[in-house]
């Protein structure tokens, strides 16, 4: 392994592209100024269609995690009952975040790996009419399922009269979203994902019912008050400092979506997740989650013939190749490849052909070379329909 060489494929932080890092090492600008004022007003609108919708997307500077609290502490009030949909370990961040504040918390559990249940939700909404918040995450990292976000929404709107909130940190920017058409009253990402930037930055849009909802709502909170926020963004502007570098960054971000087309950013994650599975079937891999159910930015693998982390250290040491491995009570049994972002098919190759040398370094008894034709095999069928 060359000094300095290193391939990162967990699902965030993910690689930056070079034109991006080299957008955010700009000059710096006063953030009430005249530049700063014309620079929100340039995101303002080409942030929407990665959302799929026709409002406003708030900027805050925080982590992922800051928006997901923000979405909580501005959606429901004190007393509340709301529901969280756990499908994982960032559905359950869900959950301690609503424990954190005084509402009434029901919890649907979900086995990690699988995706929610919308019939099971619905006849969960029947059963407690009262609950005025729904919460669900996109994709749940920890696991590599993709919630089905669009049927929740239809159901949500069709047996309650509660908010749905989503967590889309480790998918918006990969996958297709359209917030307004499923019925998305609030939806989360971050920067350090599929949107191609370093952490920092959290993106917050809102739908106006949700606002409305905001704005009579008691429950205290100062810098994660998305109302400010909202207002702040009609007049171009922020009303905490922004982090003006990751604003640049951003910019350069969605010249690179726009100059590959929002379909057609989606439809190379597909290719990527595609290529991935077919790879791992093709050794002998066991899959964590079902196809209907898997998730465009990251897979996650559950092995059963030898140690995933011993896998990943020999990965990291000899080729400077990082995946990431399980959390909470699946740490240590799984192994979790990213594939989301500044990602092409050209790097999951190269990742499925350093994965097949990691695993005969582990013992496991494969052939060489198979995934990777798997891998490309399926990448060349893509290729055809698309042509």
């Amino acid at each position: 392994m060359l000094q300095d060489q290193a391939f990162l494929r967990i699902p965030g932080p993910t690689p930056i592209p070079p034109s991006v890092q080299h957008a955010m090492t700009q000059p710096m600008i006063g953030h009430r100024g005249r530049e700063a004022k014309e620079l929100i007003q340039k995101l303002r609108p080409r942030l929407k269609p990665v959302f799929g919708t026709e409002q406003e997307i708030m900027i805050v500077a925080g982590s992922g995690t800051a928006g997901l609290e923000a979405a909580v502490v501005n959606s429901a009030k004190p007393g509340d009952e709301v529901l969280v949909i756990a499908t994982g370990a960032f559905g359950h961040r869900f959950k301690k975040i609503c424990n954190s504040y005084d509402y009434q918390t029901h919890v649907i559990e979900v086995s990690w790996g699988s995706a929610a249940d919308p019939a099971e939700i619905e006849e969960y909404l029947r059963q407690h009419p009262n609950i005025k918040v729904v919460f669900s995450t996109f994709c749940e990292t920890s696991t590599g399922v993709l919630n089905p976000v669009r049927q929740i929404g239809e159901i949500v709107h069709r047996t309650s009269n509660a908010l749905f909130v989503v967590d889309g940190v480790s998918c918006i920017g990969g996958v297709e979203s359209k917030m307004d058409d499923w019925g998305i009253d609030v939806l989360v990402t971050g920067s350090q994902k599929a949107m191609m930037l370093p952490a920092g930055l959290t993106l917050i849009a809102v739908s106006e019912r949700a606002l409305r909802t905001m704005k009579e709502n008691p429950q205290p909170r100062f810098y994660l008050d998305l109302t400010t926020y909202h207002d702040k963004l009609l007049a171009d502007s922020t009303p905490f400092t922004p982090a003006l570098s990751l604003l640049f960054g951003l910019n350069q971000v969605l010249n690179l979506m726009e100059e590959e087309g929002i379909d057609n950013v989606v439809k190379r994650h597909e290719t990527m997740k595609s290529m991935t599975r077919a790879a791992c079937r093709a050794l002998g891999l066991p899959l964590l989650t079902l196809d209907q159910d898997a998730s465009p930015t990251v897979t996650a693998i559950q092995p059963d013939d030898f140690d995933p982390e011993k896998l990943r250290s020999i990965l990291k040491t000899e080729f400077g190749l990082s995946i990431a491995g399980g959390q909470q009570h699946l740490k240590g049994k799984i192994f979790r490849i990213g594939h989301m972002g500044y990602s092409s098919p050209a790097d999951v190759l190269q990742t499925i052909s350093l994965l097949e040398l990691g695993l005969y370094k582990t013992g496991k008894q494969i052939e060489l070379g198979k995934g990777v034709a798997a891998a490309q095999t399926v990448y060349t069928e893509h290729e055809n329909r698309r042509n």
